[in-house]
């Protein structure tokens, strides 16, 4: 299992009128933990591109249960509990201490150059196979 921690501070211009965090920033919060979590494992998207792979989203689910407001610490935790295949999933918690902000789930597949879908390249395969056993 892949788990990690990322935190950040809302920004004024990400937030609406009522002064809640616009829900359609929630995304970027999750793309956020997601390169993070990568990263944490030795993957990153700017080399799987320049490889010639590409990750696009093919689902987002999300649960909203609090509101996030102007200058919040948030904390992203980002869990990919099974083993990539053609496929990877994401779980997503957003919290403000305490609070749970939202839980959230993206599918990601693997693309090649020519935008066909693919398995994912080998080398990202064996950074994955130690945490999954």
């Amino acid at each position: 299992m892949i788990k990690s921690k990322t935190t950040l501070r809302v920004r004024y211009s990400e937030t609406d009128q009522m002064g809640f965090v616009y829900y359609g920033n929630y995304p970027q919060y999750l793309e956020i933990g997601r390169v993070d979590a990568l990263k944490t494992v030795g993957v990153s998207y700017r080399s799987m591109e320049e490889s010639g792979y590409g990750l696009p989203v093919k689902e987002l689910k999300i649960k909203y249960h609090k509101a996030a407001l102007y200058d919040d610490e948030l904390e992203i935790i980002t869990t990919v509990s099974s083993m990539p295949t053609n496929k990877i999933v994401f779980d997503y918690e957003i919290r403000r201490g305490n609070d749970l902000i939202i839980t959230a789930q993206t599918t990601l597949f693997f693309i090649n150059s020519a935008r066909k879908a693919c398995r994912p390249p080998e080398s990202f395969l064996q950074k994955m196979k130690g945490y999954f056993s």
